[in-house]
């Protein structure tokens, strides 16, 4: 999964909006706990994700993230013994001792997986709809050899990869008994003093051994990076009413409290228009 332009709200904005919408999303659902906000946090990411074209990379996001949740909800309703409500006796079990399943620890391990889920929604939101490239120069007047350091990881692992899966085709492909590990190491290995060279001279070309810091390059704010300022702003908003006012109450120990009235779907609906609101202006959004 890396990043590539495409014709989307998300895209056009600058990096700095992007940062902040994916990260306002993130910490909505660290902050809320009610499963219905919760859902609404999923839905306002896969609805992101539409809406900036990156549908098919949150897919695969979700491929990853989905048994996750449910490995997250499976051992927190085995290894919890908290709650009242007991759905399942399962008597004594190996290495977990006299187990009994309860309705709370099942839910809110549903919850924990809800919430894991929606982060790495909102991690993969960023990588395929954030430029590093971007983001890496908000920081490099701040700390150059970070910024220096960060681009190197960012732009070393694609390769990587790319190198990973020639291998594995030339493995593929090879007649007779496959190589052992430490063929393919060495033929993994054997072009990396090349490539270091190689990196070496570009960054010296692009000025990266100057001692000169870059100049700022200011560019005014359009309205889709004022949008997405704004949705974040919003989501932050919402979310900190919702968990300071008690607008969407959720307990699961040691009685589960979750009702589901109109003020929880209120939260759910003012995060869902928040978060997708920025989408509906398409102009200037040229590749």
């Amino acid at each position: 999964m890396s990043y590539r332009r495409r014709a989307s709200p998300l895209h056009a904005a600058r990096a700095g909006a992007g940062c902040a919408y994916c990260l306002a999303l993130a910490c909505a659902a660290l902050m809320l706990e009610h499963p219905v906000a919760l859902g609404a946090v999923v839905l306002a990411l896969l609805g992101a994700g539409i809406g900036a074209g990156v549908g098919r990379e949150l897919r695969r996001a979700a491929l990853f993230g989905v048994p996750l949740a449910v490995v997250i909800a499976a051992v927190n309703a085995l290894v919890t013994r908290d709650g009242l409500t007991v759905i399942v006796r399962l008597g004594d079990v190996p290495l977990l001792g006299h187990t009994d399943i309860t309705l709370e620890a099942t839910v809110y391990g549903a919850v924990l997986g809800v919430r894991a889920l929606a982060l790495i929604l909102c991690g993969a939101l960023y990588t395929a709809a954030v430029d590093p490239d971007e983001v890496l120069r908000m920081f490099r007047r701040v700390s150059f050899r970070s910024a220096l350091t960060a681009t190197l990881a960012t732009r070393m692992v694609p390769v990587l990869v790319r190198d990973s899966r020639r291998l594995a085709d030339a493995q593929r492909c090879r007649p007779g008994p496959p190589p052992s590990r430490f063929s393919l190491m060495r033929a993994a290995s054997s072009g990396v003093l090349d490539r270091a060279l190689d990196v070496a001279a570009a960054l010296e070309v692009r000025g990266y051994g100057s001692a000169h810091r870059p100049a700022r390059i200011r560019r005014p704010y359009g309205r889709h990076d004022l949008a997405f300022f704004a949705s974040a702003v919003a989501i932050i908003v919402v979310a900190l009413s919702a968990r300071i006012g008690g607008l969407a109450p959720f307990h699961a120990y040691p009685a589960l409290h979750a009702p589901a009235g109109g003020s929880v779907l209120a939260v759910a609906g003012a995060i869902l228009a928040c978060a997708l609101a920025p989408f509906a202006d398409r102009k200037g959004v040229a590749r």
